[in-house]
């Protein structure tokens, strides 16, 4: 993804790239950081993460004209280069995400929560909504639109006002991959069957791109969780898989707090395998089913 940051590039004034390499982030700078990244996007790294932090940043220091991480730093906490924040943001984004992941969230929504939706479906004047909140690069989204394909085929006629995504994440370069719908070889194997495969996506050379009728159900838009959820309207199922884990308690409660107003009575929270709860939200209640588990928002009484 290529986009101006407004920032100067060109090569360092006082310090070579192998200088910069070599110099250690000190104690003072790494907190530094880390409050400055928990502020604007809430991940918390922890102690001895310097090596990940140097690694991530490396090429950015080296194309602006700071001569030190510690200067770096000085122009992210000034809060007057947004452009160059969001890149910070995007390069320590972990995008790690594949097809179908965990499998079962999937076959819950299909087994369980769409017929659940249809049943009601006489009474719906508007389209089954389904947020996809740290999407990365958009496979979790293109699969939940798979599904509702795969669902819709099995049982025609019985979501007649359709269905809508909303995909959202932090990382402008992932949003700009999930917005194109092209992958590469490796990214295309990572969860899909051949006949998905063949199904699903149009050849381009050596990538392939999700055909219009899966993507065209899905909108993607650039996001951060700790901001406002309520221009994004309500939905009846929202995945939230496998990025809690990354904030601190009070976040992650609060996150999970405004969560729940999101959702329409009775829906559903999916969550990532190592994401409980219990400790930080008693609106929901846990569903176990043989596949898996998902939190369905609990009726007010």
């Amino acid at each position: 993804m290529a986009f101006n940051s407004g920032i100067n590039t060109g090569t360092l004034a006082s310090a070579s790239p192998l200088d910069q390499e070599s110099r250690p982030i000190s104690a003072i700078d790494y907190e530094r950081f880390c409050r400055f990244l928990e502020k604007r996007s809430g991940i918390v790294l922890g102690a001895n993460k310097e090596y990940l932090v140097k690694n991530r940043l490396r090429s950015l220091l080296e194309e602006t004209r700071e001569k030190s991480f510690s200067e770096l730093l000085d122009v992210l906490e000034s809060g007057t280069q947004r452009a160059l924040e969001a890149r910070v943001i995007d390069a320590m984004t972990t995008n790690e995400t594949l097809w179908f992941r965990d499998v079962h969230p999937f076959e819950i929504l299909s087994d369980r929560i769409l017929p659940e939706l249809a049943e009601n479906s006489r009474e719906r004047f508007r389209p089954i909504r389904i947020w996809s909140a740290a999407s990365s690069t958009g496979q979790e989204a293109y699969s939940i639109s798979i599904t509702i394909h795969e669902f819709q085929k099995r049982h025609p006629g019985t979501l007649p006002q359709g269905v809508e995504i909303v995909a959202t994440d932090i990382s402008q370069s992932a949003i700009q991959q999930a917005r194109e719908a092209v992958y590469g070889e490796y990214e295309i194997i990572r969860g899909l069957s051949d006949e998905y495969q063949r199904q699903y996506f149009i050849d381009e050379g050596h990538q392939r791109r999700v055909i219009p009728e899966i993507r065209n159900r899905v909108r993607f838009q650039e996001m951060n969780l700790l901001q406002s959820y309520s221009l994004l309207g309500q939905f009846e199922v929202i995945f939230c898989r496998n990025v809690l884990i990354y904030f601190s308690n009070d976040v992650k409660a609060d996150i999970l707090s405004r969560m729940a107003k999101a959702l329409k009575p009775g829906g559903y929270l999916f969550l990532g395998g190592s994401e409980p709860i219990a400790n930080y939200s008693d609106e929901f209640e846990m569903i176990r089913g043989k596949q898996g588990v998902v939190y369905k928002l609990k009726q007010l009484v």
